[in-house]
């Protein structure tokens, strides 16, 4: 047992009392050249949950407290209460309500003691917060705003975040009231004050482009490279060096292209098709070979291991990599020599998978091709198209045979396929949203698709059965609390999710894949397929295998995008020191924790960006929105609640209507039914019902749209939507909560750094 482990077993004990670090020290003999170790394992075991410091000073036991569970705060939006996600995922959420947060904030790891397990339906534990262990947020952005007794506050954007912050003048830098700042926490008070100093002054509250600033570093998205990285970028080759090609796979005479969208810009991923002599197919996927040029622990890696993915918005891509790297040396170009790792696969006729090879080659690609060109190739035959491309047809024919057969034999073994209609959002020269068209997804945007899939499930079992260090995608089937509320959801239209479903059977993607195949085309499609999407586990890196419940897949990784994704970086070099034979046994101890860490990582930073992603998604559609007030739209009721309903346009952007707003009748919720029914004149709506309503208003502030059924249409009624939003009754608990007795006085002062 080492010394942590005694530690802690000692703390744990019937006999022990709690007590003060130099107590504690005493007690256990600690000798005088340990003292600082000592107090670095107390703070670790504390970081980890294990103990905690109480008031007073003293270390507690977390078993000593009936019940104490710690985790990640995760606050409401609407409402003043969050939940405890626990640490042990196997471990249920814990209710907490906003009095019982101490000083935590949305985003904080805590230590919960659970008070009940049983809070009467609305969760099954409810607890509440006695200590912060690790802080969640250290910039947040907002607006500032002067109190009545002429002091600074932030409010933030984030509702998640109860509390204001309040902001000594004299580290206000030049912000005035109504700028939207980012703002650094300095200080946590015991009676739940925050402090703070301005460190980046963002613009006007109304600015389009302060909201995405601030939406982008409320994420933690790095949009700067350090110098570091940009001259360790700068040292990197334009063209490949004839020495880097020794000793690799030579394919430059193949028929070598890529096809991506038309405004791409690095091309991490090319393909080439060719039949052996026994009939079967011969699918290439050639993958550009990021790290020969980003070493392992160079500058270039870890920039790229804290940003973890390239982040794609409306206005702008803000990369994991420099440009030299991602647009340059990296980027697939046609016409010009390249470095790459490619995975060529044998299939059958019918999509298996035979047998494969994993080499490290050099390519030329012979075209860059589109996705609208080679759609119009294939579905139009578009006869300029296709004699330019003459020499390609038949390549690109049996590329659209055999993507068919892989998509079959995918179904075939159960994987789930959502055709969720996707929008892009159409922005001018100085990034305002001008157009939001829907994304067509052709015959070659699924071919690229369905290589893609191959490749990355080929290259994962390869990696599995090697017994090396990886970092797999993994996708685990859902809980059997979510699947039998799903199957209460789609009762009332007559479905139901076949099979016995317990912890012993769990759901098979397949049973789920029949559900969406009998909703296809539907009025209820799109709710059900959403409502199943919303069911299912979030997709994470991890270095063990668990497998791929979407798309019933026993391995899957990430290969095919080193350029904007760091685990498809990772497991590169690694496939290539395994090609090479340079996995020494100390070298493999070493990347077993690597991998672990790099997963863990990979998975925060893909969250952060899908926020990002979202959240700029929706700011821009309604600011779109905001030109339309008053018009008149054709919609499609998407979802129906006990508050109003949620309708989509053609362009797929959703709103609400709310029940306050449906005046020509009173309208009751069938949850059951998922309906609401007119009391008088029983007027029924339902998901997929065409409605024609008028555009209210488009806050681009709340991110909201607001909807009214045309037929509801008054002049005062369209007037009420230019009044200021009332507060939310949880906001006015928080402003009397938070709300000084007398002013403030700004005795603390900046940090030394």
């Amino acid at each position: 047992m080492d010394r942590k482990e005694r530690i802690l077993a000692f703390i744990n004990s019937k006999e022990y009392i709690p007590l003060k670090g130099n107590e504690l020290m005493t007690v256990l003999d600690v000798p005088g050249e340990a003292h600082d170790e000592f107090y670095e394992i107390l703070n670790e075991l504390c970081s980890e949950g294990k103990i905690y410091q109480s008031k007073r000073g003293r270390f507690v036991s977390v078993n000593a407290e009936e019940l104490c569970v710690a985790g990640k705060l995760v606050c409401n939006a609407k409402g003043y209460f969050g939940f405890i996600i626990c640490d042990d995922e196997d471990e249920e959420d814990i209710f907490v309500q906003g009095d019982d947060m101490m000083n935590a904030l949305n985003g904080d790891r805590v230590l919960v003691r659970i008070d009940n397990t049983d809070n009467k339906g609305i969760h099954h534990r409810q607890g509440h917060v006695i200590k912060v262990l690790e802080r969640g947020n250290k910039t947040v952005v907002g607006v500032i705003y002067k109190e009545k007794d002429g002091y600074l506050c932030l409010r933030p954007d984030n509702r998640r975040i109860y509390t204001k912050i309040c902001i000594n003048p004299e580290y206000a830098m030049d912000a005035k009231t109504g700028d939207r700042t980012a703002v650094s926490i300095t200080e946590y008070t015991e009676d739940g004050k925050v402090f703070g100093e301005v460190i980046s002054v963002l613009g006007e509250e109304d600015s389009l482009k302060s909201c995405i600033e601030g939406i982008i570093i409320s994420n933690n998205i790095k949009q700067e490279f350090d110098s570091e990285t940009l001259i360790e970028a700068g040292k990197i080759p334009e063209s490949v060096d004839n020495t880097k090609i020794q000793g690799r796979e030579d394919l430059r005479d193949m028929l070598i292209f890529t096809i991506d969208g038309d405004d791409a810009r690095d091309f991490d991923d090319a393909v080439s098709l060719t039949l052996t002599d026994n009939g079967n197919y011969s699918l290439g996927v050639h993958i550009a070979d990021v790290s020969e040029y980003v070493g392992a622990d160079s500058a270039l890696d870890r920039e790229a291991y804290e940003r973890g993915t390239s982040v794609y918005l409306a206005d702008r891509v803000i990369p994991m990599l420099p440009e030299a790297l991602s647009n340059g040396i990296c980027s697939l170009n046609p016409k010009v020599d390249r470095l790459t790792l490619s995975v060529f696969m044998e299939i059958s006729a019918d999509g298996n998978v035979l047998s494969h090879r994993l080499s490290k080659s050099v390519i030329c690609s012979k075209e860059r091709m589109t996705y609208n060109n080679v759609n119009k190739i294939l579905e139009e035959d578009d006869s300029e198209l296709c004699e330019r491309y003459e020499y390609m047809l038949p390549t690109l024919r049996m590329m659209e045979r055999l993507a068919e057969a892989l998509r079959e034999r995918r179904v075939k073994k159960g994987a789930i396929q959502f055709d969720f209609p996707e929008s892009r959002v159409i922005v001018n020269e100085d990034g305002e949203p001008v157009d939001v068209v829907k994304e067509i997804r052709g015959v070659s945007n699924k071919m690229i698709e369905e290589f893609m899939l191959a490749a990355n499930e080929t290259v994962a079992e390869y990696a599995f059965w090697s017994e090396i260090p990886f970092i797999y995608r993994n996708h685990e089937a859902p809980s059997e609390e979510k699947i039998k509320s799903f199957n209460d959801f789609i009762r009332p239209y007559g479905l139901c999710v076949k099979g016995k479903i317990d912890s012993d059977n769990p759901v098979h993607p397949k049973a789920l894949q029949q559900i969406v195949d009998a909703v296809k085309d539907t009025p209820e499609e799109r709710i059900v397929s959403m409502t199943m999407l919303r069911s299912l586990m979030k997709a994470k890196y991890s270095e063990e295998n668990l497998g791929h419940f979407g798309l019933a897949a026993k391995y899957y990784c990430h290969f095919t995008s080193p350029i904007r994704r760091y685990p498809d970086l990772a497991i590169h070099r690694i496939l290539k020191g395994f090609l090479d034979g340079k996995l020494t046994v100390d070298k493999i101890r070493y990347l077993n924790g690597y991998t672990a860490n790099a997963g863990r990582q990979s998975s925060d930073c893909e969250i952060n960006a899908e926020n990002t992603e979202r959240d700029v998604d929706d700011l821009m559609k309604t600011a779109y929105m905001s030109g339309f007030i008053g018009e008149s739209f054709n919609a499609v009721v998407a979802n129906v609640t006990s508050f109003g309903m949620f309708v989509e346009l053609e362009n797929s952007i959703e709103g609400l209507i709310r029940l306050e707003h449906m005046t020509d009748d009173y309208y009751e919720f069938d949850e059951k039914a998922g309906t609401l029914t007119g009391k008088r004149t029983r007027k029924v709506y339902s998901s997929g019902d065409n409605v024609k309503v008028v555009l209210a208003k488009a806050d681009i502030l709340l991110g909201q749209i607001d909807f009214v059924l045309e037929h509801d249409v008054t002049e005062n009624l369209l007037k009420s939507f230019e009044k200021v939003p009332e507060q939310r009754k949880s906001e006015k608990k928080i402003k009397k909560r938070y709300k000084p007795k007398k002013k403030i006085k700004f005795k603390h002062k900046r940090k030394k750094k």
